[in-house]
């Protein structure tokens, strides 16, 4: 996965330390920093958990613990905890993080854990090919899998889904749509399209051709999709 790009946030208390890992961050290939929180509150505020592949956390941090912090999430990306003692490691990976690393942390040992990160998030990719949902269309229920989806069109108060076998329209708004699929397939490109990121041929400033069909990008969301796609 050479061309995988995870998008990164830092939530540390510790300028000396938060810059330690902004560094390794932005040295790695496969990582993108998106966000640094001073505080969980600050976090907590921000959503930091939301559209967000991998959080490295401090244990310590001031008033509300890294731990106590993880507990509120809804949605949970990969998290590496980070810490100065080892005597939190244990209690650590009762909270189903990836890794857990002790300050300073070593470029040798950050490459392990990135490692680790990448092998869980191939298997979960792998998982997902094969996932699937049901949408009610034509008063029945149909089985969608989401690799077979191409894209989402906006029709009013309906939206259009468009696979590889066939078309269905479904009563959802675009929003609620949008909130079903995995973020780290799909990405909304106009207020009228959501595309499926696998099913790109090709794509400039200003269209994305998805399986031959041209689709506008719009100047608000151009930011978001090459983020999406690893060309920000």
């Amino acid at each position: 996965m050479d061309d995988l790009i995870l998008t990164c946030t830092i939530i540390e208390d510790s300028p000396v330390h938060s810059n330690e890992l902004a560094k390794l961050i932005e040295q790695h290939p496969n990582l993108g920093l998106k966000h640094i929180y001073k505080n969980a509150i600050e976090a907590k505020n921000n959503r930091a958990n939301k559209d967000i592949d991998l959080i490295f956390i401090t244990v310590e941090l001031p008033l509300i613990t890294g731990f106590d912090l993880i507990e509120t999430f809804t949605e949970s990306p990969q998290i590496i905890m980070v810490s100065s003692k080892p005597d939190y490691a244990f209690r650590a990976f009762d909270y189903d993080i990836t890794d857990y690393l002790l300050k300073p942390v070593m470029p040798s040992r950050f490459q392990k854990s990135i490692e680790k990160v990448i092998r869980t998030t191939q298997l979960s990719s792998n998982h997902k090919d094969e996932a699937h949902f049901f949408v009610k269309s034509n008063s029945r229920k149909v089985k969608i899998n989401y690799k077979d989806i191409k894209w989402v069109e906006a029709l009013g108060d309906y939206v259009k889904l468009v696979t590889e076998k066939s078309n269905h329209v479904v009563l959802s708004s675009m929003k609620a749509f949008e909130e079903k699929l995995p973020h780290s397939q799909f990405i909304r490109i106009h207020k009228s399209y959501i595309i499926n990121l696998k099913r790109i041929e090709k794509f400039n400033n200003t269209m994305v051709e998805v399986e031959g069909k041209k689709i506008t990008l719009s100047r608000s969301r151009r930011d978001s999709f090459m983020s999406a796609i690893g060309t920000s």
